[in-house]
């Protein structure tokens, strides 16, 4: 998606170009481009015919739209070394606000070493469904260390997060069931609601008293019943009132289920995530989801709770017996995040600082950061796909990484930058990337001018 030097839009005229760039904003299909002279392989019929799947006409457009802007592609972008603060794209240094790195454990010396005395003990990977031959000793070291986390009783990782949630979720619920769900609820639940077959409804983001006028009208129809949420929400960076939806779940026989992918590190004065920002018993809450792969530095995810549930997943979830084990050295670099998040509090309360130190400068700058609660995520909103991909880019020039979020993963009128603060940025860095958006507004103003 990169244009080529001197096309000016490849080839296409101010008035080609805009016209391109308003069918983006308004969200409109493009329209079919002739394809190139050659043997199709869709010959056959329409079945074979890849580019109608669902969202092809879409991607399409945004390439175009790319190639109209004379935008490069800032997705897929290969970092070439340890993503934290800073990383390196291309040979070139540059501040680095699009890593889930929060704590600056994914290359640390400590956490690096015993991934590696994991390879030297069982090798690199599982080998097996853990039912099978996969169990290894550091899967229930990994599992105790996080139960204890969460005040829960038990807990089982699985080899993807993603996957956790649509497996547990779709284990768990039936045809008869119910799941209500937060309207910015991440995919992995929705998916797994689909597999399951129970029927669903997504309350207004963060609106418990919706979700409670749901239950009261539907909770008689249904047999089991669970309530979905985010401890963190990725997108907007805010935080459930966690009492209120605790309250609301025991009041109508309801199961509670929280995804603190984004909170554990982040919230809380210690990083437990959301049950201690709230104040809010973690027994209250029957699920805890998460991930491996953000704050803990590895890859995968797990669910803790009560025994009784994590013992009839651990013989029933298909996304675990089906499936390989965890590999044991993301288990040991995930067991050892974890035992340095809990040694190190201060690595929490830095990035605390800088997220509400980066939230205050760029509202003081004029930008929208929306609902964010300056723990770790901060998104500066424009409104426009077209703006956030352009300053996206003007940001990378000027040496700042940072990921635009465009329809249709947000409403057009939503489209952002998403910026990742790490407990390793700089008061000064956090400044300079500031600065760098205000430089950037003034270019594309003054370009649109």
């Amino acid at each position: 998606m990169t244009a080529p030097e001197g096309s000016q839009g490849f080839g296409l005229s101010t008035t080609a170009r805009a016209a391109l760039l308003r069918r983006l904003s308004r969200r409109q299909v493009a329209a079919e481009v002739p394809a190139a002279p050659g043997p199709s392989i869709a010959a056959g019929g329409p079945g074979r015919d890849l580019s109608t799947l669902p969202g092809a006409a879409d991607i399409a457009m945004v390439r175009e739209a790319g190639a109209a802007l004379g935008l490069e592609n800032p997705y897929f972008r290969p970092h070439e070394g340890v993503a934290g603060a800073r990383s390196v794209i291309a040979g070139r240094e540059v501040l680095n606000f699009a890593s889930y790195n929060y704590l600056g454990l994914n290359g640390d010396a400590r956490v690096t070493a015993a991934a590696k005395a994991a390879i030297d003990r069982h090798g690199v990977s599982a080998s097996a469904s853990r039912l099978a031959s996969g169990e290894r000793p550091v899967h229930a070291a990994l599992e105790a260390a996080l139960a204890v986390h969460h005040g829960a009783e038990a807990c089982l990782a699985f080899v993807s997060g993603h996957a956790t949630n649509v497996t547990v979720i779709g284990t768990l619920l039936g045809a008869r069931d119910l799941i209500l769900h937060d309207g910015l609820i991440h995919n992995s639940v929705a998916e797994g609601a689909r597999l399951s077959g129970a029927r669903r409804i997504a309350f207004p983001h963060n609106d418990w008293q919706a979700a409670e006028r749901a239950l009261v009208a539907e909770r008689r129809r249904h047999g089991r019943v669970l309530i979905s949420i985010e401890g963190h929400y990725s997108m907007d960076g805010d935080v459930p009132e966690l009492a209120r939806f605790a309250a609301m779940a025991a009041r109508h026989d309801a199961l509670l289920m929280v995804d603190e992918a984004h909170a554990l590190g982040v919230l809380g004065a210690t990083g437990r995530g959301v049950a201690e920002q709230c104040g809010v018993d973690p027994a209250r809450i029957d699920i805890w989801m998460g991930t491996l792969s953000k704050t803990l530095s590895a890859c995968g995810g797990y669910v803790a709770g009560r025994r009784a549930l994590v013992d009839w997943l651990r013989h029933t979830a298909p996304g675990f017996v089906y499936s390989v084990g965890l590999a044991p050295p993301l288990a040991a670099a995930a067991q050892e995040s974890l035992r340095i998040l809990h040694a190190e509090p201060g690595r929490v309360a830095r990035l605390q600082a800088n997220a509400a130190l980066f939230l205050r400068l760029v509202r003081e700058a004029g930008f929208d950061a929306g609902r964010s609660a300056g723990l770790g995520i901060v998104p500066v909103i424009l409104g426009s796909s077209v703006a956030a991909a352009r300053m996206a880019a003007l940001l990378f020039e000027a040496g700042v990484n940072v990921q635009p979020i465009l329809y249709p993963v947000v409403p057009e009128r939503s489209a952002r930058l998403r910026f990742f603060l790490c407990c390793e940025h700089g008061e000064d860095e956090i400044a300079e990337a500031v600065a760098a958006l205000v430089a950037a507004r003034r270019r594309l103003a003054e370009a649109v001018g």
